[in-house]
Formats: structure tokens, sequence, C-alpha cells
């Protein structure tokens, strides 16, 4: 094991200014995340005026939502890589400006067009977010606080689709009478964008990032602002000592696919990548309020109850990120997917059994949405997140990382752009079984594929992932 061959012992954690400072820096670049699930889930309550005005289609409608998806893929690959070069401090920065331009483009875009390619550059911004925010707080953080803070970001994309589902519940109320209301809903997301490129201007570098391009002095005072001293020192040579045998290893990038172990690692974080999306979740965040008003909701009572299952995903992170420190992350992701499959089967039987013009059928439907939106968000997504962020060896950690998100935003694309065709096809009953079939392939895929990252240091990580050995011990 790593820390009988190259760790020095690391003193325990402490409390001190460094941990405020830690607080603070978590915070500020969590803002991304708050970003990524405002502009995500603005465009629930946004979409309905916004087709009256620009005349979209069911298609187009799905193209208006998929294009910020479709950026997120390249955003996720290119911020990966350009976070290898410039480093996380400044790509985060970028992407703070791409948030504020592409919110602006999309508020002033005066046609259906104009709003694809607007929504498009946005998601570029959402991806690097996705794929750069969690990767910094993972290499800043101690590691015994890895899974808390980076599992924070995911609270935070869930309370930024919640404002989004607030906002557009009291600006469609005050206002939706009005041409444009959706501009407004859009404008919201300016304010955020702005205050993460300021806070980040006062944040410090990844230590990992600057040692890896061997500025060991910048890397320890890093470590200092937000390590008790003696801790600090203790994993810079640990980091150290791992960047020194990287030397001797496959290259970086497409190179290091040449190891047989890091090739399977990636295709792992693919695939987990991938059943996250293919649970739907985003089809509820994205169409919730579609989805409502095909169970029996009216459009206003429907923009209104779609503030419930945003609730709900904020309370469910809260208790997922609970957990995180104390539940081993393979049976959480298979506790989530359980969970969500059995509510897909569920929300489909319902939606077949109960006669449409039912009174109760819409608080059922409503019912169940909200109990999968919970199972999700308390058992699976914040595991996922985390787990991405941990499993992949420095030398590749942007690059796997942005090859996962890649495919998760592919897949959220897929999803998108089809969802509103296949339900008006199919019906609500029969797209939920399909999710609960793709449900069960995703746990056979967590149970006999995806390691154990619970309790270790990323060095340690890095040295049992390259080497094999992680599924050795999984499987002893």
């Amino acid at each position: 094991m790593l820390d009988t061959q190259i760790s020095p012992a690391r003193p325990a954690p402490a409390s001190g200014l460094h941990t405020k400072r830690l607080g603070l820096v978590t915070v500020i670049a969590t803002l991304g995340g708050l970003l990524f699930g405002y502009d995500t889930g603005v465009i629930n309550g946004a979409l309905e005026p916004m087709k009256a005005e620009l005349g979209l289609s069911s298609f187009t409608e799905g193209v208006v939502t998929s294009s910020l998806l479709v950026g997120a893929a390249i955003g996720a690959v290119s911020g990966g890589r350009l976070a290898d070069v410039l480093g996380r401090r400044i790509t985060i920065l970028a992407l703070a400006m791409m948030f504020f331009a592409g919110t602006l483009a999309c508020v002033f875009s005066p046609n259906f067009e104009v709003m694809a390619v607007a929504r498009f550059i946005l998601g570029l911004a959402v991806g690097g977010a996705s794929v750069v925010v969690p990767v910094f707080l993972a290499e800043i953080a101690p590691a015994e606080q890895r899974s808390t803070l980076a599992g924070r970001n995911e609270l935070m994309i869930v309370v930024g689709a919640l404002a989004a589902f607030i906002a557009n519940a009291i600006i469609g109320s005050l206002w939706g009478q009005h041409e444009g209301v959706w501009r407004i809903m859009l404008s919201v997301a300016a304010l955020p964008a702005a205050a993460l490129f300021i806070g980040m201007l006062g944040v410090p570098e990844s230590p990992r990032w600057l040692l890896s391009k061997g500025r060991e002095a910048e890397a320890l005072a890093v470590l200092k602002q937000v390590r008790p001293e003696s801790r600090a020192e203790a994993e810079l040579a640990e980091v150290r000592q791992l960047t020194e045998e990287e030397k001797n290893t496959e290259g970086d990038g497409i190179g290091a696919l040449r190891n047989p172990w890091i090739l399977r690692i990636i295709l792992i974080g693919i695939g987990l990548a991938v059943a996250q999306q293919l649970t739907g979740i985003n089809s509820i965040m994205y169409y919730g309020q579609t989805v409502l008003t095909q169970s029996g909701f009216d459009a206003s009572g429907a923009l209104v109850a779609n503030i419930a299952p945003g609730v709900i995903s904020v309370v469910g992170s809260i208790a997922g990120l609970a957990m995180m420190g104390r539940i081993a992350r393979r049976k959480l992701l298979l506790t989530g997917f359980i969970l969500t499959t059995t509510m897909h089967l569920l929300i489909g039987t319902c939606s077949f059994a109960i006669p449409a013009d039912a009174g109760y059928r819409p608080w059922v439907i409503l019912l169940l949405v909200v109990g999968f939106v919970g199972s999700m968000q308390t058992f699976l997504n914040i595991a996922v997140w985390v787990t991405l962020s941990e499993i992949f060896p420095l030398k590749i950690r942007t690059f796997g990382m942005g090859i996962a998100v890649f495919f998760l935003w592919i897949a959220n694309a897929v999803v998108s752009l089809y969802f509103p065709s296949v339900v008006t096809a199919l019906g609500i009953s029969t797209t939920f079984f399909l999710f609960a079939g793709v449900g069960v392939l995703a746990i056979i895929f967590i149970a006999t594929q995806v390691p154990e990252t619970h309790g270790r240091s990323l060095e340690e990580l890095e040295e049992d992932i390259s080497t094999g050995a992680i599924y050795v011990v999984r499987r002893a």
C-alpha cells in the first residue's frame, strides 16, 4: 500500500485559520456548481414562454435544451485540457467570464438560431465547470475531507437548480403575462457568474497542479494556507515522490491508455457517468413542468409544483453529503440505482394504471417524481461526482475526468433532445419503463466493475489503480 511505501505519517487534522481559508475557497469555487445548476435548470420554466415567443416546435424545443448539453460535452474535454496547461484557477476564471457572456447572449437572443448558439456557448462554460471544479476541490482538500468538499459542488448544483425553479415561479407569477418573461428568468445567472470571477481572483492554485509543473515552493505555500504546517510538508513529500515515479511511466493523455489498467479506469469512468444520465434525472430537471402537465396539472400549477423536486434535491444532497464520509461509495451507488429503478417502475405503472381523469393522478405522479429525485440526490449524484474526481491518477486526472464527463453530457444531450418526442410518441409510462431497463443494467455494471475509493488518499488510489491492485483488493 502507498502509505507504507511512500507516505510519511500524516499528522491528524486540526482546526485553525487554515480551516476557515479552506472553507472560503470551497464556497467560491462551488459557485461554478451553482451556475451549472441554475443554467441547466432555468430552462424548465423558461421554455414554455420562450416557445411562444420564438415559435419553437417539439424538435426545436429539444434543440434549444440540448444545445447547452452538446456545448457542455465539448467544454468538459477542452476545459480539462486547458486546466492541465493553464492551471485550475485560471481556467475557472475564464469559465466565469464565459458564463457571464453566455448568459447575456441568451437574454438578448432574437430568434431560435441565435438562442441555440448562445446556449451552446453557455454549455461550454457549464461543461468546463463540471470537470475543473470537482478536480480542483479534490486536489486542494485533505484526504479525510475530500468526499465532503468535492460533494459540496454537487450540493451547489442542486441549490442552483432549486434557485432556478423558485426564480421561475416568482418571476412567472409576477410577470408571466408579459412577453419576454423568460429573458428575466435567464438573466439572474449573471449575478453568480460575476461573483465567481471576483472570488476566484483571491483563490490559490491547486497545490498538486503546481507540483506537477515543478513549482514546489508555490505548492508548499498553498498547502500551508489550507493545512497545519506539519501536515502541509508531509503531503508535499508524498505528492513529490509520486510525481517522480510518474516520470518513468507511460505518457499523459491518450498515451497513458497504453497501460491496460488506466484504460480500464477510463472506461469505468465513462460507464459510471453515462449510467447516471440514463436514469433520466435531467428529463425531470429540464422538462419537469411538461411531465407534470401531462400528469394532470394545469400550466401554472405545474410551475409551482415543480419546486417540490427542487426542494427534495437539496434535502437529499445534504443527506448524501453527510453520508459520504461514513459509507462506502459502492454501497451508495448500488442503493441509488436500486431506488431510482424502483421509482421508474412505479411512475410507469401508475401513469398507465390510473385513469387520466382521476383527480388524484397528478398528485400521485408528483409524489413518485419527488421520490425518484430524492433517491437520486441522496444516494447517487454526489457519489458519482466524488468517485469521478477520485479514480483518475494525477497525470491524467483532468483528461480522464474530461473524457468521462464528455460522455456524460453527450448522454444528457441525447436524452434531452429526444425526451419530448418519446413522451409524445410513447407516453409517460413506456418512457419510464425504458429508464427502468437501463437502471437494471447499471446495477450490474456497478456491482461487477466499479472499484471502491472510500477512505483513501488520492496518492494511495493512484498507486493501486495504475497497477490494477485495486481490483484485486475489491475481489478479495
